[in-house]
C-alpha cells in the first residue's frame, strides 16, 4: 500500500510537497487533510503557539513518526494535485465512528473521554477573524471526535470568551464538559471572578471550577462547596503544574478530598507517578493531565527519530499519540488535556485515545525508549 501525506506547501511557488510511504503493490490511499489549501495559496497551514518557537514543527515530527522510512518525496503537476484534492476530500484518514474511550469520575460515575482540550495560549484569539475560524473547526472536530473537555481559565487572556462564543456558534454547549478556574486572592474577589467566567463562556452551570495553583485554595474551597450543593457547578477540584509544589497538592487531597486533581505529567516529567497519582486513585479523585507534550518541547527530543517498530501493537501511528497513550494507560488518570490551535492536531490527540493501550511493562518500555533518544 502506498500513503501520499502531505507535508508542507512552498511559500514562494505555492505548489504543495507530499512523501510517499511505500508498502507494497495494492492500490494507493490518499490520506486527506482537514481541509486542504487550494493549490494556488501561499499561505503556509497556520502553526500552534506553541509550536512556533521551535524548528521543527509537530505537523513535521509527526510525519516522521507515520512511516519508518520516507522513500521518496514528489511534487504533483497542476492536473495530479486537483486530482489528489478530490480524492482527499472524498476520504478520511481515521474511521470516525471510532470513539475515544471513557473513564469514570469517582464520586459521581460519570464516564468522561480520556482526551480532552487545553486552551492555554492556543484559544487566546481576541478577535482575530482568522484565529477564531481556525478555532472553530477544533471545536467542531472535539465533538465529532467523541471528546468532550475543555479546560480554560481567566488566566488564559480571551480562551474563556473564545469557548464561549465559538460554542454559542456551533450550538453544542450540551456536548461539552466544561471546565475552568479561580485565580484571585479574596472570598468576593473570587466570586466576582468565577461569575465572570459563567459569562464569558456563556453557561449557566460549569462542569468544573477549580482553584488555579492553589490561589487562596481554602477561601475559594469554601465556596465551592457550597456552589455544588446549590447546583451552580457539578464537580471542584484543585490545580498546579510545577512538581516542586505537589506536597501541598497531596496534603490537600489528604484533608480537603476534592472532585478533581488536576497536575503535569508525561512522559520527560513523572514526578506524580511518586505519590500523587497513587494517592487520588486510592482517595477516588479524577485526575486531568496538564502539558503532555511539555508545551511541544517534547517533539523536539523526537524530531529525528522515527516510532518504535513496535508502537503499531499498541495503535500508535505518531508521536503525540506516543506520548498521550503512555499518560492516559496509567490506571489513575482520567483525561489528558493537550492544547492546539488546528483541528488535525486535535483529531490525531483524540484517535490517541482508541485502540490499545499499554500494559506497565510496555509503559516502562516506551519511558526507556524516550529516555535513549
Amino acid at each position: 500500500m502506498c500513503y501520499n501525506t502531505y507535508l508542507s506547501t512552498n511559500s514562494r511557488t505555492g505548489q504543495r510537497i507530499f512523501a510517499c510511504h511505500c508498502m507494497g503493490n495494492q492500490k494507493c490511499l490518499l490520506v486527506p487533510l482537514n481541509p486542504l489549501p487550494p493549490l494556488t495559496t501561499t499561505k503556509t497551514p497556520p502553526m500552534d503557539h506553541n509550536r512556533q518557537l521551535h524548528i521543527f514543527s509537530r505537523r513535521d515530527v509527526l510525519k516522521l513518526g507515520l512511516s519508518l522510512s520516507i522513500p521518496s518525496l514528489m511534487l504533483p503537476g497542476a492536473g495530479a494535485g486537483n486530482n489528489f484534492v478530490a480524492m482527499a476530500n472524498a476520504l478520511h484518514f481515521n474511521n470516525p465512528g471510532i470513539q475515544i474511550d471513557r473513564r469514570p469520575i469517582p464520586v459521581s460515575g460519570e464516564r468522561i473521554p480520556v482526551i480532552g482540550l487545553g486552551t492555554w495560549r492556543t484559544f487566546d484569539a481576541g478577535k482575530s477573524k482568522e484565529k477564531r475560524a481556525a478555532l472553530l473547526e477544533v471545536l467542531k472536530t472535539l465533538t465529532q471526535k467523541g471528546a468532550s473537555v475543555i479546560d480554560s481559565s481567566p488566566m488564559y487572556g480571551s480562551s474563556e470568551t473564545v469557548v464561549g462564543d465559538l460554542s454559542k456558534e456551533l450550538n453544542n454547549r450540551t456536548k461539552l464538559f466544561l471546565a475552568t478556574k479561580v485565580w484571585t486572592n479574596g472570598r468576593e474577589e473570587g466570586i466576582a471572578q468565577m461569575n465572570d467566567s459563567f459569562r464569558k463562556m456563556k453557561t449557566d452551570k460549569m462542569d468544573l471550577m477549580q482553584v488555579h495553583n492553589l490561589v487562596d485554595v481554602h477561601t475559594h474551597l469554601k465556596t465551592l462547596r457550597k456552589w455544588k450543593e446549590q447546583g451552580r457547578i457539578r464537580y471542584f477540584g484543585i490545580t498546579h503544574y510545577i512538581p516542586g509544589v505537589y506536597p501541598e497538592l497531596i496534603r490537600l487531597i489528604k484533608s480537603e478530598k476534592p472532585d478533581f486533581v488536576q497536575c503535569c505529567y508525561n512522559i520527560a516529567t513523572r514526578d506524580a507517578e511518586k505519590e500523587l497519582l497513587p494517592l487520588a486513585k486510592d482517595k477516588g479523585i479524577a485526575v486531568l493531565i496538564n502539558r503532555p507534550f511539555e508545551e511541544g518541547n517534547l517533539f523536539n527530543v523526537v524530531k529525528a527519530h522515527p516510532l518504535p517498530t513496535w508502537a503499531k501493537e499498541y495503535d500508535i501511528q505518531n508521536w503525540a499519540q506516543f506520548f498521550l497513550k503512555f499518560i492516559i494507560s496509567h490506571p489513575a488518570v482520567t483525561c489528558a488535556i493537550p492544547g492546539t490551535s488546528q483541528a488535525l492536531h486535535l483529531e490525531e490527540n483524540a484517535n490517541a485515545g482508541t485502540g490499545n493501550l499499554p500494559d506497565e511493562k510496555t509503559r516502562n518500555k516506551m519511558a526507556s525508549y524516550f529516555a535513549a533518544l
